[in-house]
């Protein structure tokens, strides 16, 4: 009889096993495949020249980029101290702990349970009747197994979407290092500038006070008027100004820095700016690796990958799925006999089971992963362009600010030739003082601005390494 009984069960589930595997050739899990982005990629940078060679400026070290030992030591404490930094490392660790789960997903689940049960009958009862002991207790020791068959990709495409969701994080945190060490050195740069501004405007304002002192004794001779004294002592306090403005954006830049660095406001040590020379070369290398250097388009295709497992899981959804639920353990209405042989029970239940009606969920549920999977690929498609845009300006800016600063030493070799030809033709009488005025004022700002297209061209070399995806490595 036992054997009979074993062979039906055999044959049942024989038979839900072969109802299982022709129902999955209806449908099975997509896998992936990377959209065919060849011809937009192709035209990501704005430029005559496309270049052929692949490597690039991306592809070298934040430590061999930046030479200066201040910086260094800056973006090394920002990079260890940074709360953006720190949020996003524990952003990767609660997605690692879901990716972990995810993995897991092919497990079944087991639970263990002990109860005590008492149960009271009444005498009116069809068994109360009849009883003396109305009064029973039972002790029972049980497991439970639960487990599901991934016969249409379901659980896989749910692990592939937390993994794409912990990946996604990891890009994530590299974006904001990349941003990190780019602001880091720009706010760097903007420092040793408004050094440079500031150093000009003291050596400015020695200048205007002696002119001051010059221009009254020729008040004094009868050479010019008290006008000229005026307006050279309204000159003078102009740079003193200058210089109050330029000390106070100097405690500004050095709180952001400090902001940057995870540390109480406070002042920074640092080199000069006519020491900083970046000698990389600058090479962009094809437009193709901004995909595996771009930290934020790795991100937004991890995004598309999640999206689309999802998408897989929601289609699944709608078809059979295959239990295996069985339960276990020992049961005895005595306490003494709880773990005696014959207190051992089983039970073991398989089926298929169908969703029908549920009210539109499952439906909906793969038509909004449809539709938002869709969503992560104009996502996709929008960050690659923005990153070619980046790229395009950045490396159009820094050829631009090359050519600039050449322009920009020339007016000033120019200018404060001027301004001495301007004050040796006053003191002789043939020159008028509101000319030396004039191009006292115009030497200052020519000065100012060569200092300001030098922090332009390290500020371009800054913002094309970080548009290309580089100092995460």
């Amino acid at each position: 009889m036992k054997s009979i009984i074993k062979h039906r069960n055999f044959s049942k589930g024989a038979l839900i096993l072969v109802v299982a595997l022709t129902l999955q050739s209806c449908f099975v899990a997509q896998d992936y495949a990377r959209p065919d982005f060849d011809a937009e990629t192709q035209a990501l940078y704005r430029t005559d020249n496309l270049p052929t060679d692949s490597v690039s400026i991306a592809d070298v070290s934040w430590k061999n980029l930046f030479k200066d030992q201040y910086l260094q030591q800056y973006i090394e404490e920002g990079l260890q101290n940074n709360m953006d930094v720190r949020i996003a490392i524990q952003q990767m660790v609660a997605a690692e702990a879901y990716a972990k789960q995810g993995k897991a997903g092919y497990l079944p689940s087991v639970d263990l349970g002990a109860g005590v049960t008492h149960q009271e009958l009444s005498k009116n009862t069809q068994f109360g009747a009849f009883l003396t002991d109305r009064s029973t207790d039972q002790f029972d020791l049980t497991a439970n197994l639960s487990w599901e068959a991934d016969i249409w990709g379901k659980i896989r495409s749910n692990k592939r979407a937390t993994q794409a969701a912990y990946l996604q994080s990891v890009a994530g945190h590299q974006a904001v290092k990349t941003q990190l060490i780019s602001s880091i050195a720009n706010t760097y740069y903007n420092l040793l500038a408004l050094d440079a501004q500031l150093e000009v405007t003291k050596q400015t304002i020695v200048t205007r006070k002696s002119s001051v002192e010059t221009i009254t004794s020729l008040k004094d001779a009868g050479q010019v008027t008290q006008v000229a004294v005026d307006q050279n002592i309204a000159q003078y306090n102009n740079a003193k100004a200058l210089q109050v403005d330029i000390e106070t954006a100097i405690f500004k830049t050095e709180n952001t820095l400090s902001i940057l660095l995870g540390k109480s406001p406070q002042q920074f040590e640092r080199s000069s700016l006519d020491t900083q020379n970046i000698t990389q070369d600058i090479t962009i290398g094809v437009p193709a690796k901004l995909l595996s250097n771009r930290p934020d388009v790795m991100a937004a295709e991890y995004n598309l990958i999640q999206s689309f497992e999802l998408t897989n899981v929601a289609k699944s959804n709608l078809y059979p799925s295959l239990t295996l639920t069985a339960s276990g353990g020992l049961q005895s209405l005595e306490l003494d006999n709880l773990f005696n042989a014959n207190s051992l029970f089983a039970n073991i239940i398989g089926g298929i089971t169908q969703p029908l009606f549920n009210q539109r969920k499952l439906k909906t549920q793969r038509e909004v992963t449809i539709a938002q999977q869709e969503q992560s690929l104009l996502e996709f498609k929008k960050t690659m362009l923005v990153a070619g845009s980046e790229v395009s300006n950045a490396m159009f800016s820094y050829e631009s600010e090359t050519k600039k600063f050449e322009f920009r030493k020339n007016e000033v070799e120019a200018l404060r030739q001027a301004e001495s030809n301007s004050e040796v033709l006053l003191k002789n009488g043939y020159a008028n003082y509101l000319d030396l005025l004039t191009a006292r004022e115009s030497a200052l700002n020519a000065e100012l601005n060569v200092i300001d297209s030098k922090l332009q061209q390290l500020v371009t070399i800054v913002d094309l390494y970080e548009a290309l995806g580089g100092g995460w490595r």
